[in-house]
This record gives C-alpha cells, structure tokens and sequence, in this order.
C-alpha cells in the first residue's frame, strides 16, 4: 500500500472523531508488515485524562488483534472538515509508538493525499527509552 492510500484511509478514519471539546479531529491508518491496515480516531471525555489519540487507537486496535510488526502510520487532522496544517503524534503517542516500531518506522502527516511530510520515529523521538532500556 502506498502512502496516498493510507492518507485516504487516514482521513476517512478522521471522520469518526468524537472531539466535542476540542473540536480538532484526528485520524490514523497504521500498516502492518502482513500488509494490514488498522484505523483509529481520537476520542474525547469530559474529564479530559482519558481521552484517546487516533494513533493510540489504530495501534491497540492492531495489537489486541495480535500484530506486533508495523511499517508506518499516516495522520490528519485539524479543526477543520478538511485539514490546513500537519499534525504530528503528542509525545505520548510518541512513545507508545517506540514501545512497538523501530527507530526507522515511518510517520506521515498530511492534509491530503497530495500534500503530506514524512518523519522517522526516530526523528521525532531521539533518544527515546523502550523496551531495551529495562534490560
């Protein structure tokens, strides 16, 4: 799958936001190396704590089904029905994402499928602490 298609996948997950607080709208397409695509959106609460990413969701979704091999993931969102700016994981996703993915695992952020930047995990989380820290 190439990278426009998990954007399309990304933005039509995008749709699915519960964000009444917020009003800023997420959604995720995560690919597996077995060539599975999981999607999330994030999902707001009132008491704010447990509100959840879209890229959190698409990869429980995809390690409660037993995945544990990911290739990239492609995010958008915004205020808007259409996304203006990139928008990136928090730094929570962040880690969560190191957790399962290599340093070399592939972040694209977009606003359409012709208009997106791509980033490594590693990029966006130098020197991160994961599983090899503990020993």
């Amino acid at each position: 799958m190439d990278n426009r298609e998990l954007i399309k996948l990304a933005l039509e997950a995008r749709k699915n936001s519960y964000s009444p607080y917020s009003d800023f709208k997420v959604g995720a397409a995560l690919l597996t190396k077995s060539g599975k695509v999981y999607t999330g959106c994030n999902i707001e609460n009132a008491a704010f704590g447990p509100t959840v990413c879209a890229e959190r969701t698409a990869l429980f979704k995809a390690v409660s089904e037993g995945e544990r091999e990911f290739v990239r993931i492609a995010v958008a969102g915004g205020k808007d029905d259409i996304p203006d700016s990139y928008a990136f994981p928090c730094g929570v996703c962040r880690q969560v994402l190191a957790e399962f993915c290599g340093a070399d695992f592939e972040i694209i952020s977009a606003v359409s499928p012709e208009d997106s930047v791509s980033r490594t995990l590693s990029e966006m989380l130098p020197d991160s602490f994961g599983p090899d820290n503990l020993g």
